[in-house]
């Protein structure tokens, strides 16, 4: 298993009850991360609103963070993210906020310390790309969305 350091810093004391994010299984690809609030936030049915997490990360610059739904709640409550899976960039120094949709046509409560979100540590890399008037030949060629049929 490779593991790399990320810094974390907590923006507020007032949340220090509220665990950092952390992977819940050994075999676990995502980290947990809660919602930091001190109420009841109420995202309306067909809504998104923004979820403090109070950390800040500093993340190694040749790597990213994709924030990825939870299963659990998109399939108990209809409860996504709307740029998923959305990034936080190497240098990127705010709070991580998550952002939450509820697809579900029922309100839904979150809670302080409520896991809303996943974290994975992912690499990346910086493309160069290259121009030229001619591309070569593949299978598919231009070939759009269905192009390979249903089944």
């Amino acid at each position: 298993m490779n593991k790399i350091k990320i810094k974390t810093k907590r923006i507020s004391e007032k949340f220090n009850d509220i665990p950092l994010p952390y992977y819940a299984t050994e075999g676990s690809a995502g980290m947990d991360v809660r919602a930091a609030i001190n109420e009841d936030m109420i995202i309306k049915a067909g809504e998104v609103n923004l979820v403090p997490t109070n950390i800040m990360v500093e993340i190694p610059v040749g790597y990213e963070i994709q924030v990825r739904p939870r299963s659990g709640l998109a399939l108990k409550h209809g409860i996504g993210l709307l740029n998923s899976p959305g990034t936080i960039d190497s240098d990127y120094r705010g709070e991580v906020g998550i952002i939450v949709s509820n697809f579900s046509k029922e309100d839904f409560v979150v809670k302080r310390g409520n896991r809303i979100a996943q974290l994975v540590i992912t690499k990346v890399y910086q493309a160069e790309l290259v121009e030229t008037l001619e591309l070569e030949e593949s299978i598919r060629g231009n070939g759009g969305f269905g192009h390979t049929g249903k089944n």
